[in-house]
């Protein structure tokens, strides 16, 4: 079947002998034809099955053909569908009213049989350029879908590689990082921050201690309390782990540099390793910096036992004198109050899964 045999073109004309005339006459050239009596009925059909091409009589009782048009024309779902307006007026206004309503073409009656077939011929191969056009956007913008997922997926990936190595290093950090993802994205969302950022910060979250891959074991894993000259080692997986993710092009490993670096800088200038103050301190790192005490309070140290949710909390927002308010950004200290039931909640989910699934890092991350 060929293109103008598979095409239907409605006829919309009041006039019963009218509508006869046109359907003899593009019959002859091998199209299929509908036909509606008035506006109400030619919406209704279209609204059933859209045809190809609409013929579309201007003076009917009740809607007007300049109404139909404009109601298809509004309708995204009908606008590509051509018109021809067929029509006993001649004068310029009329054709005016009806390009303004949306019309592609014009017959005037009584029609010419040539002029018919080939104004209808021109807007069906028109119209069929077009769907060419718009399908193939479609499988264009498919494609783009289908690449940026796998570049979404390849970039989860380089993400869990890097932690794992980590959790290699120091079996707390693996569960650490579990937690971690959801804090951040708690807070991101409370915050009403864009849904990239929150998305991004999920996932690069995770790689914010990935710096302590390059701290000696004596050190890292150290039982007791950090000599000074330990201490400043330690302090120094932060730059490891910028440098470690500097050089990535993914959003999640570009977040993930910035929060490596900066996620123990301290709103009141106080943290490290720059002594950044306020909105110099990046707003992920300022995300994560919260997010990375609370899981540490909850969390047994060699220096401390596990903290409930309620003396965290309070250490937080109240202080103990390691830990003061002000080391944080007031706007997120606000949504982290606001959000620390849920902070508890995922904790003990979290803490529970790990209890019965050990080596479930890929699957809280996916």
């Amino acid at each position: 079947m060929n293109k103008r045999e598979s095409a239907t073109i409605l006829i919309v004309d009041d006039e019963p002998r009218n509508i006869r005339l046109l359907e003899a006459l593009l019959h002859l050239e091998g199209y299929t034809t509908r036909d509606a009596a008035s506006g109400e009925e030619a919406l209704a059909s279209i609204k059933q099955q859209a045809p190809d091409l609409i013929l579309l009589d201007i003076m009917m009782p009740g809607m007007t053909g300049y109404q139909v048009a404009s109601a298809l024309k509004s309708d995204p779902v009908t606008a590509n569908i051509p018109i021809i307006m067929v029509t006993a007026q001649t004068d310029r206004e009329a054709r005016l009213a009806g390009l303004n309503a949306g019309a592609e073409e014009f017959l005037t009656k009584p029609v010419d049989r040539a002029e018919l077939w080939v104004r209808v011929r021109n807007l069906l191969r028109l119209k069929e350029y077009g769907d060419f056009l718009a399908n193939h956007n479609r499988i264009l913008n498919e494609q783009v879908t289908l690449r940026t997922a796998q570049l979404e997926e390849a970039y989860r990936d380089t993400v869990f590689t890097l932690v794992r190595a980590a959790e290699r290093k120091d079996e707390e950090t693996g569960h650490h990082v579990r937690r971690i993802s959801h804090y951040c994205q708690v807070l991101a969302e409370a915050m009403n921050l864009p849904l990239d950022f929150s998305t991004a910060i999920f996932h690069a979250s995770p790689m914010h201690d990935i710096g302590k891959i390059g701290i000696p074991d004596h050190i890292l894993l150290k039982p007791g309390a950090f000599t000074p000259e330990e201490w400043a080692v330690m302090k120094t997986h932060c730059a490891l782990g910028e440098g470690i993710l500097s050089s990535g092009t993914s959003p999640y490993t570009q977040m993930g540099a910035e929060i490596a670096l900066n996620h123990h800088e301290h709103w009141d200038g106080s943290g490290y390793p720059n002594g950044l103050e306020g909105t110099a301190i990046p707003l992920a790192a300022r995300i994560m910096q919260i997010c990375d005490v609370y899981d540490a309070l909850r969390s047994q140290r060699p220096y401390k036992p596990p903290f409930d949710h309620e003396r965290t909390v309070g250490i937080i927002t109240q202080g103990d004198g390691r830990t003061r308010p002000t080391h944080f950004d007031p706007a997120v200290l606000t949504a982290f109050t606001a959000q620390a039931d849920r902070f508890a909640a995922i904790y003990d989910h979290f803490v529970t899964q790990e209890q019965s699934r050990p080596d479930s890092l890929q699957g809280s991350m996916a």
